[in-house]
């Protein structure tokens, strides 16, 4: 029986105040919490992470919701594999030093 998973990316963009000191500890606080939880970053604010499926993305960004910082923007947006392997770099190029790919990934 072959099991069908449709692995997706899960990405979070952030806009945090770091006017005060208390804003910038909430910020490295959620940027450590996102990387604790799987996330790397593509950009500044801009993070990813490999989900197998919608559930788990749904979990995810609840698991999100629970670390959040009280003021600032959080957006999360769920895309599928293959549209996210359609990103065209204008300018730079993708980090070859973060696995980004499900070749790696063990399903037990």
């Amino acid at each position: 029986m072959k099991i069908n998973y449709r692995f997706m990316r899960l990405m979070v963009f952030f806009d945090l105040p770091t006017v005060t000191s208390e804003n910038r500890k909430n910020y490295r606080k959620f940027r450590k919490n996102l990387i604790i939880n799987g996330f790397f970053m593509l950009q500044e604010s801009v993070y990813c992470r490999m989900v197998i499926n919608e559930a788990m993305a749904k979990s995810t960004v609840a698991k999100i919701e629970s670390f959040k910082p009280p003021i600032g923007m959080i957006c999360a947006m769920i895309v599928t594999e293959k549209q996210f392997a359609g990103i065209s770099f204008i300018i730079g190029e993708n980090k070859s030093d973060v696995v980004t790919s499900d070749k790696s990934v063990v399903i037990i």
